[in-house]
């Protein structure tokens, strides 16, 4: 049977209430038209998007705009992440026609940018990659003017054939979430490691150095101050251009509890920071995602560097 996550559900009438959200963090439920296009589209291909099954909280805004981060290989993940809502279990086979389908909805919603992420797939010889591969040569033939970000797992085992490959497709934009602070690993991602993540990200620039690379933190897990701006050196150290820190929420009672609400004024702070570290994009508020305004993020990310080399 799936399950969205280990944690044991508490028994009936002990269940914790939720936790109240501050009203920065709050967003209307979505109901455009653009929204219930954008949903039957999806549903009429037969894909799955990350805001679905991570009740995105963006989703709203996103949908009604025709924006969406199409996620491949499933709905049922390998692992049972403390942070996430998607499903846990064993997944069904790999849809041949997927990469397909996917160019066709980008056609569709007329994507100047698209971003592509999967449910880990530990259960397959390469964790996937090839199929990461095969989006990104469909979107190539059918939507050559589409910029390609695409945000993966870490590959566990298989790292090192699995980045080379995909970099080899030339995707615009590599994005991979360290997620949390270290110390947080064990309890909050205990399927990855996150020395492993940080090579993962040095694996791409190692094999093509103009390809932009991408990672992001989740803030109000209990992580400390200075835990944060290490991680940012340590992004920096692996050569990542585009930083993004969001809000972590609690998907459900049996995830991991929200620690603290970070406020905008923390956010802000923090991307300060950031930005004097030298990452050439920073998105850091409350509600930012990892594919949140990514097509105009991207845009300016890519201004950054022209001007940079331009000095």
């Amino acid at each position: 049977m799936n399950v969205s996550s280990t944690f044991a559900p508490a028994p009936p009438g002990e269940r914790p209430a939720r936790q109240r959200k501050p009203d920065w963090i709050r967003v209307k439920a979505p109901t455009s038209k653009g929204y219930g296009e954008t949903r039957q589209l999806m549903r009429s291909l037969g894909l799955n998007t990350v805001c679905e099954e991570a009740a995105c909280p963006n989703i709203g805004e996103c949908w009604t705009k025709k924006h969406a981060t199409v996620m491949i290989l499933g709905d049922v993940c390998t692992r049972a992440c403390a942070f996430c809502n998607v499903k846990t279990g064993m997944p069904r086979a790999v849809d041949a026609a997927e990469p397909e389908h996917v160019a066709e909805a980008a056609a569709a919603l007329g994507l100047e940018h698209i971003v592509v992420t999967s449910v880990d797939r530990d259960d397959l010889p390469d964790g996937g990659a090839s199929q990461f591969v095969k989006v990104i040569e469909a979107l190539r033939r059918t939507t050559p003017g589409t910029t390609i970000e695409i945000l993966t797992p870490d590959f566990r085992n298989k790292m090192v054939g699995a980045v080379a490959a995909i970099v080899a497709a030339g995707p615009d934009v590599y994005n991979h979430n360290l997620e949390t602070v270290p110390r947080l690993y064990p309890t909050i991602r205990p399927g990855a490691r996150y020395y492993a993540s940080l090579r993962l990200l040095e694996e791409v620039k190692r094999h093509d150095p103009r390809i932009f690379t991408k990672s992001g933190v989740m803030l109000g897990l209990g992580e400390e101050r200075l835990e944060v701006h290490q991680v940012m050196d340590d992004m920096r150290c692996a050569g990542v251009d585009f930083l993004t820190m969001g809000q972590y929420l609690q998907p459900t009672p049996r995830h991991a509890k929200v620690a603290d609400f970070v406020t905008p004024k923390a956010f802000d702070a923090y991307g300060a920071i950031a930005r004097a570290k030298g990452f050439l994009q920073v998105a850091s508020s409350p509600l930012t995602r990892s594919s949140y305004h990514a097509g105009d993020d991207f845009r300016a990310m890519r201004a950054a560097r022209e001007a940079q080399l331009a000095r």
